[in-house]
């Protein structure tokens, strides 16, 4: 018998050792190797033939580009319309799915909602949970007043036997809640090692492709934000969707980060509700209800959500600081674009920070990570500094250099159609020297080649 191999797998990297370290080389992460004990499979005499016998069977044979058939993957209807649109359309067969995100922000839930409706449009769906026992999943269905007669539950975190049930009842659609909470007996590890989630998913992954089936799976995060587990994890699955948001904030997103079948960086908008989660139509109207018009310190940003345009607040509030080093805190922007944008404001626009306090955040729970709301920063910075408010019905949208230049930014027209059906009638955009499409009537778009000139049209000074 071959002996047994002891590696070490870095958690966040995927990368393999010989040793244990405190702190992986290649990605700089402190205890993130994980011991992997692999018991090489004996082969058998049949198998043992010879290189040039490996090379005289191929096993596939080749074939000329115009040859393959052309056409797109039929799509299984997915009547939540916003995860629809995450996934590119619809719901391939044979495809697997995974799904993460923060403990308590909703992946079940949304899930579970998803089975229901499934079951009752395209036929069995079966949710098979690690988890939770089927006790608490029908207290939550309740909850939710869900009722679907195709929809099969089952408490299960063997593979082999989780692989028996899907073969008896043959779902459309297999839910796994979550990755980490199975393992395989082919493995001798327990669940939750990087061995067994890598082996559970690639089994998966084998069914999905050969009998059809959409798999989803969730995945557990790392206090970092990550997918815990190895990095393989990613690799195998065919789309990987992040469900994120505020815990104090009743908004969630469910952001597409790779997606083999569409767009990725599409965004899906819900609402936590006392039924669950309730697709949310038109974001920018929800993100801007409880907007103060005339407020110094706000500002209007239309941001780009993978081919969603979506408007949404952001506020500043810069107040004297009492320490030697005043404080810049952001959130829901990148605390080093606004420290950008800041150094832009002082050195271009001649603002005295130095002696005030900059709070920024994003209304809503959202995180816009786009420059082109650099812009939108620094006017409401500017405003809350001279005290005065921008007006109603004016929006903003671009890059800030750090020569102060405003730089253009893609998908011009559809934020500027956006922000017309939202009822604004101006907007102030870089002034771009190349083509571009043709602008929207119904809104006035105010061209300015610097921040300083853009500040002279929001901001008027008497």
């Amino acid at each position: 018998m071959p002996k047994p191999t002891v590696t070490y797998i870095c958690e966040a990297c995927g990368r393999r050792y010989t040793q244990p370290y405190g702190r992986c080389p290649n990605c700089k992460t402190w205890d993130s190797l994980r011991e992997v004990v692999e018991q090489p499979e004996p082969k058998p005499a049949a198998r043992q033939v010879s290189v040039a016998n490996r090379l005289s069977v191929p096993r596939s044979e080749p074939q000329r580009l115009r040859d393959v058939p052309s056409g797109g993957e039929a799509r299984l209807p997915v009547p939540v319309e916003e995860f629809s649109r995450v996934l590119g359309g619809g719901l391939v067969p044979g495809s697997i799915t995974l799904v993460s995100g923060d403990p308590g922000i909703g992946k079940s839930t949304l899930l579970l909602q998803l089975a229901a409706v499934m079951a009752q449009t395209i036929g069995r769906v079966l949710y098979a949970s690690g988890e939770e026992s089927a006790r608490q999943l029908k207290m939550r269905a309740d909850r939710l007043e869900i009722e679907a007669d195709e929809l099969f539950l089952v408490t299960e975190t063997n593979l082999e036997s989780l692989l028996a049930h899907v073969e008896r009842l043959s779902p459309h659609v297999l839910i796994v809640d979550s990755i980490q909470t199975m393992y395989s007996d082919d493995k001798p590890s327990s669940a939750g090692t990087v061995t067994q989630v890598r082996e559970c998913a690639a089994r998966l992954q084998l069914l999905a492709k050969t009998s059809g089936i959409s798999v989803f799976l969730v995945g557990h995060v790392t206090k970092e934000g990550a997918i815990a587990g190895p990095r393989v994890l990613e690799h195998i699955v065919d789309t990987v969707l992040y469900l994120e948001g505020d815990a104090f904030q009743a908004y969630r997103l469910l952001r597409s980060v790779k997606n083999r079948f569409g767009a990725t960086s599409e965004v899906g908008v819900f609402e936590m509700r006392d039924k669950g989660m309730v697709e949310v139509s038109n974001p920018s109207e929800a993100f801007l209800a409880e907007r103060v018009v005339n407020a110094a310190g706000s500002a209007i940003v239309v941001t780009m959500e993978g081919t969603r345009p979506l408007l949404v607040e952001v506020q500043a509030l810069a107040s004297p600081t009492v320490y030697p080093n005043p404080r810049r805190a952001a959130n829901g922007v990148d605390f080093n674009r606004l420290q950008l944008v800041t150094a832009v404001l002082v050195r271009r626009v001649g603002l005295r920070l130095a002696e005030q306090d900059i709070f920024v955040n994003v209304v809503g729970g959202l995180t816009v990570e786009e420059p082109a709301a650099d812009l939108a920063i620094a006017t409401a910075i500017a405003s809350s500094v001279w005290d005065k408010p921008l007006a109603a019905d004016l929006a903003l949208i671009g890059e800030i250099g750090l020569s102060g230049e405003l730089r253009a930014v893609s998908q011009l027209a559809a934020r500027l159609r956006e922000a017309a059906k939202l009822g604004f009638k101006r907007c102030i955009v870089p002034k771009s020297l190349r083509r571009a499409d043709p602008l929207p009537q119904g809104i006035q778009a105010i061209p300015a080649r610097t921040l300083p000139e853009a500040l002279a049209i929001a901001l008027p000074r008497d």
